[in-house]
């Protein structure tokens, strides 16, 4: 059984030799073999396997320079680290690379060979074959390019726990160890790449993408991971094409028909650079511009899509290169190339006929009679110069840098970097196992590999816990998913001014290490949009909404289209493209555009304003007259008018007008919390004591004139001492009123926002409405009760009381305060407070004008009247005509008591009153001349009745004679009086003197 498996894998590994010949492999002896996997073409020619025959190996075609170059770096670093005295010092590498061209079925047909090795030494075989030209297993593979062929390679040496180090596959599903046990990498994950595509399309405001990936695990698992992060930043995907460089013509055409139709300027591309050729081949033909391409670092660069003649087209691109790196010695390596000098290296002899386009005569199968040569230059894939259809005879003196080539595009390095670094990795493993000291050693209690029979996984094990700096001075360490953590390059299409081929010109970097939101730098101004533009081109389904507004939903339609809608009064937007706007503060409004807040109008009764200047100016003005009245009246106190009107009570009243006129002043300006505590007991207060000292004044005298017969005890009833404490205690319950209130719920300064949008209306909170309303209602009471009795003394002598004034000035003042409340429940705002000022101001205005005008008027105007014979005349003809009614109505009684006895008519009683009925004087005086003598000698009224009219005189001398005159007046009418009536009256005429 056991000579059986040696023959079968000495077959399997013979026919594997028989499908690479010399020609097709770079191979070297060494200590320990490193195996590569590079695509130096770009894929396989298609041909119908009927199966008839024998099947073939199929052709590879399309030469790839760059590939060709990842090759030499890899042979670089091996003969580099092969001269090295402290690396791997006695130990030689070797190497035996493969062609993949870029399929997977050419990369496992390489895989069997390295696996079938490792296969033969594991049986030790060698007691029974006689391997003269054995050759060592293969320890670790440096490759592949593209994730699809990594994925199928890293799951054939993943069984036999072969350590693989890729230089180029970036899909983020070989992250995962499960399934991919010996897969390591050179080159940073995917995700990191797909994530700083979608922060490119969020830093230039994009917002309607298409997306293109190959159809294999680099595109797929790439296109979606940027869907994930696009989905997170609201960025919205118009269409999703897959493609393959294997797609037929009819799936090309659908795919850029699609691109054609669509409305996304913005395309991301996860692809390599053969999947995309055939796609960009067909847009150039159909000469659809205008896109900008955002490239994955696998096509970015590549030699098949940069061209002069593709510019045109894909001259808006933007796409990630890795890291570039420094390769000390390399230029000088990759000039050395030749047929005849680099005999380990199988690929060098069609290199050089690529090259220079002609063919080394030694019967090479690229010579112009090999029918694969004709196919490659017929279908243009060469790089070759020629135009026919044979190629010249290679002389073998032609100059490698005489041609420019992708090859000798050394200046930025970076998968050839990234090649180099996975061949130091491994290196730095075997030095680990070379210098493990036993004991410490990584394996079972601490032992350590043999280096000169180090076997895969035990280079593998130490991969994993490798850490070492490289020649650029950076720690290399691979993760627990075997990745490299790198950053990224940003690179811009240019086209070169001096020979029009494609450079790529850095534009930023993408930093993985920093935080996010730092990531992303790009130089906006090194950035050619199609070659020559600098503005930014626009890549949204519908047109930026501009502060003020924001984005309205679209029935049907993806987030990204929407329509802009204006943020409605008292809400912002102060971005573009604003999904929502914000609120203003609760002190702010938005202005007129919507962009910003802006602070509320504040609103009160200001001093400044022309409402607030006419109400403080007619608050002065009853101040100047109110002080003015009460100037007037202590200039004038000793004459009869001040002393007839009890002039106490009028100074306490004007006293208190002034508080009135003063308490409307609290209400004008800012509102304080003082000024709001104070403002409402201060007018309560002051209207109480002005409304009491009117109802004590008309009261007293009103009881005094109706007074039967006075005594001593009304004049100590109604002494002054008793006039204010009553005036204090009708004000005492307005202040207990006002400190209930103050204590229990305290007025307070308030900033309304409910009334208007736009505006602050500084006002008072009132506390308690029921207060306000106890305290105008008290006041409203006591006016009530003081009209009622100025009502009923109405026909008193005027210098009392002017009752009809004090009844208009109540009148006024109801008028006043009823009006007050629908117009102070109606109103808001600054206008409350101006409501109660006009309130306040009219009600003062009326009491001050309708008691104290006349008087003034009397006073300054009227002299003539301000004298005592004029008070005592008034007086007395009051007293007369209360007497006459008496009189009349006891002789209409006597008589009707007469009439009904049967008796004569009842004599009149006798009186100081004469009496003429229906008869006037017959030789009346002129109106002057009869003024002169009732000044002199007293005063004469006429009293009407229904019946007549009766003249009533009186005389008064000097002051001197009053008592004398008082006397015989006394006398006279001791004698006469038949009743009461007489000595009332004669009280009453006395009294305002008294």
């Amino acid at each position: 059984m056991t000579l059986y498996s040696c023959c079968l894998i000495l077959l399997l590994f013979t026919c594997n030799t028989a499908a690479y010949g010399p020609n097709q492999r770079a191979q070297k002896k060494g200590d320990i073999i490193l195996g590569g996997l590079f695509p130096i073409h770009f894929g396989v020619a298609a041909k119908d396997q009927d199966l008839k025959s024998r099947p073939e190996s199929v052709e590879c075609i399309r030469y790839n320079f760059r590939g060709f170059r990842w090759l030499q770096a890899m042979i670089f670093a091996i003969e580099e680290i092969n001269s090295s005295p402290t690396l791997l010092p006695n130990m030689t590498l070797g190497y035996r690379i493969f062609d993949t061209c870029n399929t997977v079925s050419k990369a496992l047909e390489a895989t069997l060979s390295f696996v079938a090795q490792n296969k033969i030494d594991s049986l030790n075989l060698d007691e029974f074959c006689n391997c003269s030209e054995h050759i060592p297993s293969t320890i670790a593979v440096v490759g592949a390019t593209g994730s699809g062929i990594s994925t199928a390679v890293a799951n054939l040496l993943g069984l036999f726990y072969i350590p693989q180090v890729s230089y180029a596959s970036s899909s983020r599903l070989l992250s995962n160890k499960n399934q991919f046990k010996s897969f390591l990498r050179t080159i940073p994950n995917d995700e990191h790449q797909a994530t700083a595509m979608a922060d490119i399309i969020e830093y230039f405001r994009w917002n309607w993408v298409g997306t293109i990936a190959a159809d294999d695990d680099y595109g797929r698992p790439g296109i979606e991971k940027f869907r994930e992060e696009a989905e997170e930043r609201d960025i919205c995907i118009d269409f999703s094409e897959l493609i393959s460089q294997y797609s037929d013509e009819e799936e090309i055409q659908q795919v850029v028909e699609v691109i054609q139709n669509s409305t996304a300027r913005v395309i991301v591309v996860f692809s390599s650079g053969p999947d995309l050729e055939p796609l960009i081949k067909e847009i150039v033909r159909r000469n659809i511009t205008g896109k900008i391409w955002l490239a994955s670092e696998a096509w970015a660069s590549s030699s098949l899509i940069a061209m002069p003649e593709f510019f045109r087209v894909i001259g808006s691109t933007i796409g990630f290169a890795l890291k570039a790196g420094q390769i000390p010695g390399f230029r000088e390596f990759l000039q050395k190339v030749h047929p005849k000098k680099s005999t380990n290296n199988g690929f060098a002899k069609e290199f050089w006929e690529e090259t220079f386009n002609c063919y080394l005569p030694d019967g090479s199968k690229n010579s112009p009679t090999s029918p694969s040569f004709h196919k490659g230059h017929e279908e243009g894939l060469g790089a070759g110069n020629g135009t026919s259809a044979f190629r010249p005879p290679c002389t073998g003196d032609e100059n490698i840098t005489s041609v420019e080539t992708p090859y000798m595009d050394y200046t930025h390095l970076r998968i050839s970097y990234n090649v180099y670094l996975a061949v130091y990795s491994i290196a730095h493993a075997l030095q680990d196992i070379y210098t493990c000291t036993p004991g410490k050693g990584l394996f079972t209690n601490g032992s350590c590999a043999d280096i000169k029979k180090v076997e895969a996984w035990q280079v593998l094990k130490h991969l994993r816990h490798l850490n070492f700096t490289n020649n650029m001075g950076e720690q290399v360490d691979f993760d627990e998913f075997g990745d490299l953590v790198g950053n990224y390059s940003i690179i811009n299409w240019h086209l070169s001014p001096e020979d029009g081929s494609v450079v790529f010109e850095e534009v930023g970097h993408y930093n993985v290490y920093a935080k996010k939101g730092e990531r992303l730098f790009i130089n906006e101004n090194k950035i050619l949009w199609g070659g020559f533009s600098k503005e930014v081109p626009f890549s949204n389904c519908s047109r930026d909404c501009l502060p003020g507004t924001r984005k309205g939903i679209i029935e049907g339609e993806p987030t990204c289209c929407f329509e802009c809608v204006d943020c409605p009064d008292g809400e912002y937007s102060d971005e573009t493209d604003a999904s929502a706007c914000d609120k203003c503060p609760e002190d702010y409004w938005s202005n007129e555009n919507h962009t910003s807040c802006i602070p509320k109008q504040i609103e009160f009764l200001a001093w400044t304003e022309p409402f607030g200047i006419a109400l403080t100016l007619f608050a002065v003005l009853g101040i100047f007259l109110t002080s003015f009245v009460l100037g007037v009246f202590t200039k004038f106190r000793n004459t009869p008018i001040v002393k007839a009107t009890n002039r106490e009570l009028s100074y306490l009243l004007l006293f208190s007008l002034l508080c009135c006129f003063s308490s409307s002043l609290f209400f004008i300006g800012e509102p304080q919390n003082w000024t709001c505590r104070l403002r409402q007991p201060a007018f309560g207060i002051s209207f109480v004591l002005c409304i009491s000292c009117i109802l004590v004044k008309t009261n007293r005298v009103l009881l005094v004139f109706e007074a039967k017969i006075p005594t001593s005890l009304h004049r100590k009833w109604w002494g002054l001492n008793l006039q204010f404490l009553l005036v204090f205690l009708c004000t005492f319950v307005q202040i207990v009123i006002c400190v209930i209130w103050l204590y229990t719920a305290p007025p307070s300064s308030y900033r309304n926002h409910e009334l208007e949008d736009e505006i602050i209306f500084i006002t008072c909170h009132e506390g308690s409405l029921m207060a306000l309303g106890f305290l105008i209602g008290y006041t409203c009471l006591l006016a009530a009760i003081c009209f009622f009795f100025a009502f009923k003394s109405r026909k008193l002598p005027e210098n009392f009381n002017e009752a009809k004034f004090i009844t208009f000035s109540m009148l006024i003042f109801f008028i006043v305060w009823i009006s007050f409340i629908p117009a102070y429940a109606s109103t808001y705002g600054k206008f409350v407070s101006a409501v109660e000022v006009i309130a306040i101001l009219a009600a003062s205005f009326g009491l001050l004008a309708c008691i104290f005008f006349n008087k003034v008027y009397i006073i300054l105007f009227k002299p003539s009247r301000n004298t005592i014979e004029e008070v005592r005349c008034s007086t007395a003809a009051h007293a007369f005509k209360v007497a006459a009614r008496a009189t009349l109505r006891r002789s209409n009684v006597s008589r009707k008591r007469s009439n009904s006895l049967g008796g004569s008519t009842g004599s009149t009683p006798s009186s100081s009153i004469s009496s003429k009925s229906n008869h006037e004087d017959p030789f009346p005086l002129p109106a002057s001349a009869e003024r002169q003598r009732q000044q002199q000698r007293g005063c004469k009224q006429k009293v009407s009745f229904g019946s007549g009219t009766v003249t009533l005189s009186l005389s008064f001398e000097e002051p001197q004679k009053n008592a004398m005159a008082n006397r015989n007046a006394k006398r006279r009418n001791s004698l006469e009086a038949q009743n009461s009536d007489d000595s009332l009256m004669r009280h009453r005429a006395l009294l305002p003197l008294q």
